[in-house]
């Protein structure tokens, strides 16, 4: 493959994750066109009541850059769940950055200051790695209480979900519908982990630099690490918990 372009158009660094994951599939182009008219889709069909709830990994910052792209009107909103990375966190103000022509603003979503707080004092902050239950009770004040409000007004949300992450998302399709009844679009589900480089490669789309550093899936700090050669996408998700067990519960059906 010839020299990749970095994100502000020179050569990707050796060793980033361009350089080392940009490998289009040979329908690459067709997937970036059903992406669109996906999305399209998507806010004909939900004037007003669609939102992108981007985890801001790699993948959602696709999306975004999509949807800024083609001056869709999908709103953004994301979780700010108070553990996240740095360099994790600062993305909301680069995103804004990036995308200031499109007048692209993101709405954060903070958990509940009390709930935390009890949650803590009663638990300790690293209540997560002592049981599955305590780890999920965590994301539940964390993660999917802030989602319920981001969704409160809205008919449909889109995602960043891809079936090659992992095998419980293997069997997802482009457009499900939640335990609310909201239509759920994942337009990436079929774009392999070439793709979502190439694309980033291709369109300086800004992401997280922790993807530099092996981490594919990044969630909160305590709960994310590198990955080694081999593993699979999220087992840096979570490590000590049975693979089965591996969803913080914004994704999975009741």
């Amino acid at each position: 493959m010839s020299e990749v372009s970095s994100l502000f158009g020179g050569p990707a660094p050796a060793g980033s994750a361009i350089s080392l994951y940009n490998q289009p599939s040979k329908d690459y182009a067709d997937k970036v066109h059903a992406t669109i008219e996906l999305l399209k889709a998507a806010a004909i069909e939900f004037p007003g009541k669609v939102v992108q709830a981007t985890s801001l990994g790699v993948e959602d910052m696709v999306l975004t850059d999509l949807i800024a792209r083609n001056q869709l009107p999908i709103a953004i909103g994301t979780l700010e769940t108070g553990m996240l990375h740095a360099e994790t966190a600062s993305l909301i103000g680069t995103i804004e950055t990036h995308y200031a022509d499109a007048g692209i603003k993101v709405e954060v979503y903070h958990p509940a200051q009390e709930s935390v707080i009890e949650f803590v004092s009663k638990h300790g902050d690293k209540a997560m790695y002592e049981s599955i239950d305590l780890r999920k009770a965590c994301c539940g004040i964390r993660k999917l209480e802030p989602l319920s409000r981001m969704l409160a007004s809205r008919a449909a949300w889109v995602t960043g979900l891809r079936r090659e992450q992992s095998n419980n998302r293997g069997g997802m399709l482009a457009r499900e519908q939640d335990d609310q009844g909201r239509a759920k679009f994942n337009p990436l589900i079929e774009w392999t982990w070439g793709d979502v480089w190439h694309y980033v490669a291709v369109n300086h789309v800004p992401y997280n630099p922790l993807h530099d550093q092996f981490m594919p899936s990044i969630g909160c700090a305590p709960c994310t690490r590198a990955i080694a050669v081999g593993e699979d996408f999220r087992a840096g998700r979570w490590w000590w918990e049975d693979e089965k067990a591996k969803e913080c519960g914004l994704h999975v059906h009741k």
